[in-house]
Formats: structure tokens, C-alpha cells, sequence
């Protein structure tokens, strides 16, 4: 009787390691490996999105996000924190705060974003994140912009710490936000840019520059060296894995996600494959898989999990196996990563559990 038990463990412990007896994973592999989307957007309660990741072996950080609006920011935390008590160990999230200016560079300021922020955290969050409107929309009361350095903040930087949560910054845009249309990477921000012009940086010189954005960011983290940062967005150094590599060179507190950005990873790879991957794997501690999805039009939920499956499945495909691929986001063709067992390990699931200390069930 005891043979007839163990044989059907043995036989699963044999199939894991030969899967990856040479040391890589397969497309097969995806729903046997544990991955953690860390930045997401759950603002319905209907489930959708949770059930097709329990489907896919993939746990969620939900992040909160400053639209200037009170009301949508509230919605967005009782959704988030409803999502966590639901589906505790397998779904985690992340507060931010109304950055209203009036009051702004008075302590009152600082005392009120702390008040709304300590409610935000009642839940037990995994981080805070900073959003964009910093640095790019936020003015003080002579028109000046706020940017992400401002001392102003610091006491709400000084009371995240102490709470010693990471801070999830959002700081700035893709680099072609500053760029003619016909100069732009990504058919995405061509697109996008083309339809809101309003946001596009390059028509508005009067704004913060580009490297005004990243300027801010980096002395935030010289001011703040004990801080533990994650830069949404491949850090906004989406462009070039050189520039990120430098600032994870000279900030060992930084970690960033690649929500949104690995199709600039696979666009380097069409001229250079060696060299991102060869940056993915001297920074395995440092890379965290996301995708910026969300439920906000979750009106049917088979169509959103096809949506979320699809779109991890192809991420997987492109770090695991060196299959020759091409995107809709630009023209040309690139080979996947084919990263080590180990490494796909840490940017899918090990560094987000230790820079957010999840805990996983």
C-alpha cells in the first residue's frame, strides 16, 4: 500500500526536476512555476482577474494610484484591500494619497497625508506608491512644479520608512514621452502620444524635462540611501538597459518592475539580444516581472482572462525559451532570453518576495 502512495509523489518530483534538468524552463513549465504579477490594477470586486491568476500560478500586487481624485483613490483602496482579505496570501496591495496642494509646504500638509495614509496601511500593505502627478502635474502655489525631491515631502517619505514599507515610484514617462512622434520605439507611445497630445512632454517644453524627472528621482534616493525603492517601469530607464544598470550600480536600495516596459526590453534585443540578457542575468536580485493590467472594463471574464493569460503566457515565452518572436509594438524580429531556471525564479516570484516581503500561500 505504502508503494502504491509514493509512487505517484515520486513521480511528480521526478517529472519537476527533469523539466528543468538542464537548467531552463520551458513554455510547458508556466502554470507549474510560481510567478507574481507585482504591479496591477484590481478595481472591481467581480473576481475576474484573481480567478484567471489562481488559474495561472500567479499571485498579484495591486497598486493604488493618484488620478487627483479623492473619491477614485478611496474606490481603488476598498477594492484592493476587499481583493486581499479574499484571497489573503495570493493577492497583496499597495496604498498612495491624495496629493491636494492647498496647505502645501506647511507641516499641516504633511500632517494630513500621514493621517490618510496611516488609514491606507490599516490593512497591512506590502508598499506606498508615488505616482507621476509628482513631478509632472503637481504645482505649488507660484506655479512652480513639486517634484519628487522636494523637502516638502519628506516627512511622508520619513514616515513610510519608519513603517518600513518600500516605496513603488512611478516618476516620470517612457523617454519618447519627450520625443517627436516619428522618433518613438514603441508603436504604443506613438499612438498613445498622438491621440492625448496634452501629455506629450515633447509639444510642452514649459514642463519638466525628462531628465529633470529622473534627476529628482536619483537625488531622492542619494537623499534617502536606507530607503528601499521599487522604480515602476524598468525605472523609467525603459530606453536602455546601460542607464538602468548605472542607477542600479549606484543605488543598492533599488529594485524596479517591468510593468509596461518589456516590450523596450525585446526592442533592444532585436539589436543587442546578448546584452539585455546578460543585463537580466547580472541583475537577477533587481528585476521584478509586472504588467501594469487591470480589471476596469471586466465586463466578461472569460474575455479578461484570455487577455491576462495571453499576456503572461507571451512574457514567459520571451524570458524562458529562445524562440524566434515578433510584437505588435514594433517592427522587426528578436529571439527570446532563454534565461536560467534561477533567474526566471528570482524576476517572477523570489525578488518580490523579499523586496515586499510577501508572504505566499
Amino acid at each position: 500500500m505504502k508503494q502504491l502512495l509514493l509512487f505517484p509523489l515520486l513521480s511528480a518530483i521526478l517529472f519537476i526536476v527533469n523539466s528543468c534538468s538542464d537548467g531552463f524552463y520551458t513554455e510547458a513549465d508556466f502554470k507549474k512555476v510560481l510567478k507574481v504579477d507585482t504591479h496591477v490594477h484590481i478595481v472591481t470586486d467581480k473576481g475576474f482577474f484573481e480567478d484567471q491568476a489562481a488559474i495561472d500560478n500567479m499571485a498579484l500586487i495591486t497598486i493604488n494610484v493618484d488620478h487627483s481624485d479623492p473619491a477614485v483613490l478611496q474606490w481603488q483602496l476598498d477594492m484592493a484591500t476587499k481583493s486581499a482579505k479574499k484571497y489573503p496570501g495570493r493577492v497583496f496591495y499597495e496604498p498612495s494619497f491624495y496629493f491636494d496642494t492647498a496647505g502645501w509646504g506647511t507641516e499641516q500638509w504633511s500632517v494630513k497625508v500621514i493621517s490618510e495614509l496611516e488609514k491606507g496601511i490599516a490593512e497591512g500593505p506590502v508598499g506606498v506608491k508615488l505616482w507621476k502627478n509628482i513631478g509632472m502635474t503637481v504645482r505649488d502655489r507660484n506655479g512652480r512644479f513639486i517634484m519628487v525631491d522636494d523637502p516638502g515631502l519628506k516627512p511622508v517619505i520619513d514616515y513610510i520608512k519608519s513603517k518600513n514599507l518600500p516605496v513603488t515610484g512611478h516618476l516620470g514617462e517612457p523617454r519618447n514621452c519627450w520625443l517627436p512622434l516619428e522618433k518613438m520605439t514603441i508603436k504604443g507611445d506613438m499612438n498613445y502620444f498622438r491621440e492625448n497630445p496634452q501629455y506629450h512632454m515633447f509639444l510642452h517644453p514649459e514642463y519638466p524635462s525628462y531628465e529633470d524627472q529622473i534627476n529628482a528621482r536619483d537625488h531622492l534616493l542619494e537623499l534617502n540611501p536606507d530607503l528601499k525603492f521599487i522604480g515602476c517601469h524598468l525605472g523609467s530607464l525603459e530606453y536602455n538597459v546601460d542607464e538602468l544598470a548605472k542607477r542600479l550600480d549606484r543605488f543598492p536600495n533599488m529594485a524596479v518592475d517591468m510593468a509596461a516596459r518589456i516590450s523596450h526590453l525585446q526592442y533592444q534585443s532585436v539589436t543587442d539580444r546578448e546584452k539585455v540578457r546578460n543585463f537580466c542575468i547580472k541583475y537577477q536580485d533587481r528585476l521584478m516581472y509586472g504588467t501594469d493590467l487591470d480589471d476596469g472594463r471586466a465586463d466578461d471574464g472569460e474575455k479578461l482572462g484570455k487577455i491576462l493569460h495571453d499576456t503572461w503566457l507571451a512574457d514567459w515565452k520571451f524570458f524562458v525559451t529562445d524562440e524566434e518572436m515578433s510584437t505588435g509594438q514594433f517592427d522587426g524580429k528578436f529571439n527570446g532570453l532563454k534565461l536560467p531556471a534561477e533567474v526566471i525564479d528570482k524576476i517572477f516570484s523570489e525578488n518580490a518576495i523579499k523586496w515586499y516581503g510577501l508572504s505566499i500561500k
